[in-house]
């Protein structure tokens, strides 16, 4: 089995709301029960980040396609993980995406 990079994309805010905080935690966990043993890292949200570009420019509202989390798969194959990223919670989302990208392991 390969391992997949998934890279969420969005400038969403996190729920603020108890209820609705407890609803995308339970959906996530829904969907990582769902992948079973293909996750091999959870992953985090992330904060808002910011990006150098050529010159030492710097974004500082991560870009033009901000980060908002990770999280690292095992799957036969690319098309196999995005087949398993198309019920990811986050693309509930209008302003979301799942960017996948295969792990090159080195040495």
């Amino acid at each position: 089995m390969a391992k997949f990079l998934y890279v969420y994309h969005g400038s969403g805010k996190m729920p603020t709301d108890e209820a609705e905080r407890q609803a995308a935690m339970d959906a996530w966990n829904g969907w990582y029960g769902k992948l079973g043993s293909a996750v091999v890292d959870g992953g985090n949200p992330v904060g808002m980040s910011k990006t150098v570009l050529p010159g030492g420019r710097v974004e500082n509202n991560g870009g033009s396609n901000p980060t908002a989390g990770y999280t690292i798969i095992e799957a036969e194959d690319i098309d196999d993980a995005v087949d398993k990223a198309k019920d990811c919670p986050i693309l509930k989302d209008p302003g979301f995406s799942v960017e996948i990208a295969p792990i090159i392991e080195m040495g």
